[in-house]
């Protein structure tokens, strides 16, 4: 195949790699893992972690040059989408008579992590920080990404254990959902401090940012409501035009969040949290949405992230150290601050010690975070496959 003719590699690549994450789900299913980690596993193993270090020409009949900026652009359409779907079950219903406990562990649960980041992120900064990094972008960075947890991610594992519905399942899902607004929130203030070229550039987009929320909140929303009462109980050509109303919409915020200065998928977010819940035209045109960017489009973004990932390029036992002290810390970080806020208001120690666990649920959410520090520079190559092994891990122990 030659380079002026990528349609027939992205043929070729595309279907391989959808069926070999649906396969590596599947797998990982089977031995009682979600299925993210079986798709994250087999993103890794088609870069150079194993098939580019085994069989380089595979690697590259496979996934040749030629073709990643299409693979690329798919799988971030795929991320859009799925940003918007987390945005949109980001029902903040779940705190009614939790408020106040989840409010205290979830706060919790990202204020410790971010403590011993930030303390890491200054340890790394001088031996691991790309150059031309400021001190501030990368150990606030570094920070972020150690209090993520994964909120889709844990909502599956608790609907497979049949937990969702339980009292601390509730309380679960309630703490990563003030958990996941705040992270989100300061990993679009990192982001601003980074593309910023001064203190005033990072106001102004954080401002832009939060100006673009009120309008989505005070303006979209009310006829995102209006409109979608609407289409209740309409046919099978009217659900094709929500589908398509909706997508547009998914795409649109991302541009103008982009153009604010933030992340694509910051749109995406933001424009699924102001959706009316309820309305049987949306949740359907959701489901649709889903049922095509989460299987067809999303394992080409784990294939980005695996092909940036090179455990192979962890080449001294310093390397190796740093790896491990992510891992302990972003364990300890978000087990001992969830467990300890939950013990202090009331939790008994059993129910302390599994919320813990389950906000150390870090998934395909990290792996989102991670992508965009390395598009920044804000990351090298070395601390990102780091940080990539930490997110595999500590969502395969929860």
């Amino acid at each position: 195949m030659s380079a002026a003719d990528p349609l027939s590699a992205v043929l070729i690549a595309v279907p391989v790699v959808i069926l070999a994450c649906r396969a590596g789900g599947a797998l990982l299913q089977r031995l009682g893992q979600p299925a993210v980690v079986g798709e994250m596993c087999v993103g890794i193993m088609l870069g150079p972690t194993l098939l580019g270090r085994l069989w380089p020409a595979a690697e590259h009949w496979l996934l040749p040059p030629s073709v990643l900026p299409f693979t690329d652009v798919l799988g971030q359409l795929g991320l859009l989408v799925f940003m918007f779907l987390i945005g949109l079950e980001l029902d903040l219903g779940v705190l009614r008579g939790h408020r106040g406990t989840a409010m205290a562990i979830g706060q919790a649960s990202i204020a410790l992590p971010l403590l011993l980041g930030a303390g890491l992120g200054l340890a790394m900064y001088g031996s691991q920080a790309p150059e031309h990094v400021g001190r501030l972008p990368f150990v606030l960075f570094i920070a972020v990404s150690m209090s993520i947890t994964a909120f889709p991610v844990l909502a599956r594992i608790l609907a497979e254990r049949g937990l969702y519905g339980t009292r601390l399942g509730t309380l679960a899902m309630a703490c990563a959902a003030i958990g996941d607004v705040t992270a989100w929130c300061l990993l679009a203030l990192v982001v601003s401090l980074a593309v910023g070229t001064s203190t005033m550039d990072a106001v102004n987009t954080v401002a832009l940012t939060a100006g673009f929320a009120a309008v989505l909140v005070f303006g979209v929303r009310p006829l995102l409501a209006r409109w979608s009462r609407e289409r209740r109980g309409t046919g099978m050509r009217h659900e094709a035009v929500v589908i398509a109303v909706l997508f547009s919409a998914v795409c649109l915020a991302g541009l103008a969040t982009a153009r604010i200065g933030v992340h694509t998928i910051f749109g995406a977010f933001l424009l699924g949290t102001v959706m009316p819940r309820g309305t049987p035209a949306v949740e359907r045109a959701a489901g649709q949405l889903r049922s095509v960017a989460v299987p067809l489009l999303l394992p080409l973004f784990f294939v980005q992230t695996g092909l940036r990932t090179d455990l192979g390029g962890l080449h001294d036992g310093s390397e190796w150290l740093w790896a491990a002290v992510i891992l302990l810390l972003a364990v300890t970080g978000k087990w001992g601050g969830a467990a300890l806020a939950a013990r202090a208001v009331g939790q008994d120690t059993r129910s302390a010690a599994a919320i813990g666990v389950l906000m150390n649920c870090r998934g395909l959410t990290e792996l989102i975070v991670l992508n965009i520090g390395y598009d920044m520079h804000v990351i090298s190559a070395e601390v990102f496959t780091m940080l990539v092994l930490m997110a595999l891990i500590t969502t395969a122990l929860t």
